[in-house]
Formats: structure tokens, sequence, C-alpha cells
């Protein structure tokens, strides 16, 4: 019988041991141990409101980069576009500053000076019948003119 007696002691020295050591490693400020974790508190919402509560500053932080996250791109597609309008826009300086450049080139034309000239009633100006030509200076004569 002795030895019955201290196997129950043992038994209950072994269930004591079992709860200290629970009580040991729960404390007082948990919400609720992990074995109560029912049905009725996931769907109630008590499983998800404890949860957001320990993970608070993690989901601000991650709020916080998503929107810097999104305003960052905001601003790279609007930077985007303006560069785009602009290259629109100094295709198109280019364009007219080429036009106004083969305009005049067209106006200041021989002939059609001369056109102007004449509907305007100067007919003293009329283009020269000889060809021209080029006059040849011996090289003597520009070292000694480069001397004096």
């Amino acid at each position: 019988m002795a030895k019955i007696y201290s196997k129950k002691a043992d038994k209950k020295m072994k269930k004591q041991s079992i709860f200290q050591r629970l009580k040991q490693e729960t404390h007082e400020g948990d919400d609720k141990p992990i074995g109560s974790l029912r049905l009725r508190d996931i769907l109630g919402g008590e499983y998800l409101v404890s949860l957001v509560r320990n993970q608070l500053g993690l989901i601000v932080l991650i709020a916080a980069i998503t929107t810097a996250y999104v305003a960052y791109r905001y601003q790279c597609q609007q930077d985007t576009i303006d560069i785009n309008q602009m290259e629109i826009e100094v295709t198109d300086a280019k364009y007219r500053a080429l036009a106004s450049a083969s305009t005049l080139t067209e106006l200041c034309r021989q002939n059609n000076i001369l056109n102007v000239l004449h509907e305007k009633g100067d007919s003293l100006l009329q283009p020269s019948k000889q060809p021209p030509f080029n006059v040849f200076v011996p090289e003597q004569k520009k070292e000694q003119k480069t001397k004096k």
C-alpha cells in the first residue's frame, strides 16, 4: 500500500508542478489563454481586436509607408506628364523657328527683293549682266603693304 500511496503522491506532485508551470508561463496581463480560443470569439471580433491592439504600431508604420508610396507615385506621374507636355512645346517651337527661318530665307533671295522693289516703283536697281570675277593680287605687293 505504501507503493500505491507514493504513486498517488507522485501524480499529485506532477499535477501541481504542471499547474505551477502554467501559472509561471501565463501572466495577469494576458487577455486570454491560448486554449480558450473559440469560434464565437473569432466571429464576434474579440480575437481581431486583440490582434490589432497588439500590432497597432506595425499597422501605423505600414499605413505611413503606403501613404508615402502612393504620394511619391502620384508625384512621379505628374512630373512625367509635365515633361511630356514640355517636350511637345519644344517640338512645336522648333517647327515654328524652322518655318520662320525658311520664310526669311525665301524673302531675302535676290529675285524676291528685286520683285518687291519693282512693285514699289523703284526701277533703278537691276541685276548685273556681267558675272562676278576674282581679282588676283600678287603676293609681293601684299608683303610690302603689311610691312608699312
